[in-house]
């Protein structure tokens, strides 16, 4: 599966993984309403003007990554996956 073809399943709500991943177990989801504490103490509730409250996450073996972005390898490999 190409990454465009996986970024879809993504977007559906589905996880996805590389079989070329070293790590077992690791996979992206999207993660919504995401909010955090600013410097003066104050939760933001983070909104983009084109894709809302969402951001692609990494769960990998030494835990989440929010925000998680593709390399080069990740966009031209043709091994990712649907998980369950």
């Amino acid at each position: 599966m190409t990454f465009g073809e996986a970024l879809e399943n993504l977007k559906q709500g589905k996880k996805i993984s590389r079989e070329g991943w070293n790590g077992k177990n690791q996979y992206l989801g999207i993660a919504s309403n995401i909010s955090f504490i600013d410097l003066n103490g104050k939760e933001i509730n983070s909104t983009h003007e084109t894709m809302g409250n969402k951001a692609i996450v990494f769960y990998g073996t030494s835990g989440i990554q929010v925000g998680w972005l593709a390399s080069q390898s990740d966009l031209l490999s043709e091994d990712w996956k649907v998980i369950e």
